[in-house]
């Protein structure tokens, strides 16, 4: 299983990046997942429901199954939220895992930056970042760049410079 982050500040295009390589990397037929880091308290049951009273009622981990997917809702409680290494482990085998966030991990990573968004860039001082996708090229940046929309181009390099996991 190789490992690679796509990261960037909010509102720069990280998710639209994220889903369009899964689509490019998917239809080569590579198989692909993702874990997507949320900063805000995160929930995805409803309120109400029976996972959610099962939760609610203290349990410490909800099993969801249906037809078409499953679910593991993992409650805290007052543990602190761990580390991308062990969420990684609960991963089943695939050719290649996209990180989104976690830009202060030690992953290689793409920073995605668009112009009207921009904010001082994280590359500048981290060496995980490997290569910038924008939508306007920077002068004397020492690394690799590419437009948002070369997905192909994007997709190449990650496979070239995935690390292996774990």
């Amino acid at each position: 299983m190789r490992l690679y982050g796509v990261t960037g500040w909010k509102d720069n295009g990280k998710t639209t990046l994220v889903e369009r390589l899964v689509t490019e990397l998917t239809g080569r037929g590579l198989a692909v997942s993702t874990v997507k880091h949320a900063h805000h308290a995160l929930d995805l049951d409803t309120p109400g429901r029976d996972s959610w009273r099962h939760r609610e009622a203290g349990a410490q981990e909800v099993l969801v199954a249906g037809g078409a997917r499953w679910a593991l809702l993992h409650e805290l409680r007052d543990a602190p939220e761990p580390p991308l290494a062990d969420l990684l482990a609960r991963l089943s085998p695939v050719d290649l895992v996209i990180v989104e966030g976690y830009k202060r991990d030690a992953h290689r990573k793409i920073e995605v930056r668009r112009a009207a968004a921009a904010r001082d860039l994280i590359a500048a001082g981290d060496e995980t970042i490997r290569a910038l996708a924008t939508d306007a090229p920077l002068d004397g940046f020492d690394r690799p760049q590419f437009d948002l929309d070369a997905i192909p181009a994007i997709a190449d390099f990650i496979l070239a410079d995935a690390q292996p996991w774990p």
